[in-house]
């Protein structure tokens, strides 16, 4: 993992060096995917079943395209009882956290008899894309679930990849067990999402998809957002921890091996005020990695977009920071709530030594949905505020709009719009 002085080098150099990573070229799977969304928008089901078996060798003629109640409660049971404790406590903390994002409907009158306001509703139905296999994550059902639920989504619709045997995950069959989620498909890839997009005999189209994936996944929510909504096109994980004297260099470099094991694509940053914490922090590093069984991943992750970045003050290393608007930025400093106000862009801050970034990720409540590749910038993570619609509410009485009148008709003759101003006129004509 290099070390940089971040002094000598321009902020725009390293802000670029760690995009460069973001460059993922989408048309390289374009006319793939959009092969498969058009064959599963003609075909339906039929092509659900063919795309399946050719990507996952599973025959959904035999296993079924929907998951049965009898296979929920089986993978519930057979998940770990421990497990099942962890999930509930999870979940307690999710919906306590997003109860309070919940906004609600409002009016207020107007001078002379009019009527002003916004109408929250939900949406009806939304589509969780849920990862399978060896990358399955339980956390993923809570945190694109439970704010959806909060909002008071009425469907939830849940895709997943099958096993190769046909069956699902027994960690995430738990997680939609636990959340009253009975309507599974084992249906993965691109194909899902355009089975959730479109709809088949089996799948129902939704509003609203949201769920993470591999590119082909990404490709497809790209393709087909316009016929139905989607959360974000996140990329590859990121952590920024900025560090100063008072840091503890071995939570340090754990919290960036943390991130570090998801991809080889993944980004752990560290700026520091200190040399000597920046030499500690590479150190322990090297140690710790030894121990983990992601290595292979680690090594390729730090090599290609892991730094350790070392600054004279506090002041530049935020400047950075806020340049590269991390998913996930740790304060390890001494009094950071002082410095929070500086923060700009980020996707969730995790202060002070004992809030490491796995917190959030499992069981603080906040979501772990989160925007990645600077997009942290002018996005926000997944909230209840995703899964409502806002519709704006106008009430004026013949009184109200007299006053308002002839502003309304200035406004659209300046427009040239002359049947917009007559709209009005034809109200106060005798």
């Amino acid at each position: 993992m290099k070390i940089i002085n971040g002094d000598r080098n321009n902020i725009c150099e390293i802000k670029e060096e760690f995009r460069k990573r973001n460059d993922t070229d989408f048309k390289k799977y374009n006319s793939t995917v959009e092969k498969i969304l058009q064959d599963v928008k003609d075909d339906g089901d039929k092509a659900i079943i063919k795309y399946t078996n050719k990507f996952d060798g599973v025959d959904l003629v035999k296993a079924g395209i929907k998951v049965t109640p009898e296979e929920i409660e089986a993978g519930w049971k057979k998940a770990d009882k421990k497990f099942i404790k962890v999930l509930r406590k999870a979940i307690e903390n999710i919906r306590s956290f997003h109860e309070k994002q919940k906004e609600n409907s409002w009016f207020t009158t107007v001078a002379g008899g009019g009527i002003l306001g916004q109408r929250v509703t939900s949406l009806e139905k939304v589509g969780l894309y849920v990862p399978g296999g060896t990358a399955a994550y339980p956390s993923s059902v809570l945190m694109n679930a439970i704010p959806a639920m909060v909002a008071g989504v009425e469907e939830i619709i849940m895709v997943t990849p099958p096993l190769a045997n046909g069956g699902v995950n027994e960690g995430v069959l738990a997680a939609a067990k636990e959340l009253g989620i009975n309507e599974i498909y084992r249906v993965g890839g691109a194909q899902a999402i355009g089975a959730l997009a479109f709809g088949t005999e089996s799948i129902p189209k939704v509003d609203k998809i949201v769920g993470p994936g591999n590119i082909y996944v990404a490709t497809a929510k790209r393709q087909v957002y316009g016929f139905v909504d989607i959360d974000m096109i996140a990329g590859p994980s990121e952590i920024l921890v900025i560090a100063d004297e008072s840091a503890n260099p071995t939570y340090v470099a754990a919290d960036l091996l943390s991130q570090a094991e998801h991809d080889t694509l993944a980004s752990a940053i560290c700026i520091t005020t200190s040399e000597e914490m920046a030499l500690a922090v590479k150190d322990e590093i090297v140690k710790q990695t030894e121990l983990l069984e992601r290595k292979e991943i680690i090594r390729e992750s730090l090599k290609n977009y892991g730094s350790i970045i070392v600054v004279s003050t506090l002041e530049a290393a935020i400047e950075i920071s806020n340049e590269i608007a991390p998913e996930h930025l740790e304060l390890c400093i001494e009094d950071p709530f002082i410095w929070l106000d500086k923060i700009k862009n980020a996707g969730a801050i995790f202060i002070g030594n004992f809030s490491p970034e796995p917190l959030g990720d499992y069981m603080a409540g906040p979501n772990h949905v989160l925007p990645t590749s600077g997009t942290a910038r002018f996005f926000s993570p997944l909230s209840v505020d995703d899964f409502v619609k806002k519709s704006s509410i106008i009430y004026y009485s013949k009184e109200a709009l007299e006053k308002s009148k002839d502003d309304i008709m200035i406004f659209a003759e300046l427009e040239a719009l002359t049947a917009h101003k007559n709209a009005i006129k034809v109200r106060f004509e005798k």
